[in-house]
């Protein structure tokens, strides 16, 4: 799957726990993930898409350690089956 289908399906899935799963673009500072997800309550998770088996580059993976320690959950995803557990994560704490 490529990772433009990922992304569609992903948006999509996030989208029916009533969350909005924006593009995340921070000119400037390369490496943010490429999803914002805002869910319900006023909290916030990133997650960033991959194609299936693809890798972080390093100055993801320092962004992705950055982001992490200032609280923040972030999402690598590379699968349907990731996708699905992230909403359901979701939709437990909306619960």
């Amino acid at each position: 799957m490529l990772e433009k289908r990922l992304e569609a399906k992903f948006c999509k899935r996030i989208a029916r726990t009533g969350s909005l799963p924006l593009k995340f673009v921070s000119p400037g500072q390369a490496g943010v993930p490429d999803r914002i997800i805002l869910i319900p309550g006023g909290r916030v998770r990133f997650a960033e898409l991959k194609k299936p088996g693809g890798k972080l580059r390093p100055l993801q993976v320092h962004t992705v350690k950055r982001f992490r320690k200032l609280g923040f959950t972030v999402h690598v995803v590379d699968s349907a089956e990731k996708i699905e557990c992230i909403a359901r994560e979701i939709e437990e704490e909306l619960s």
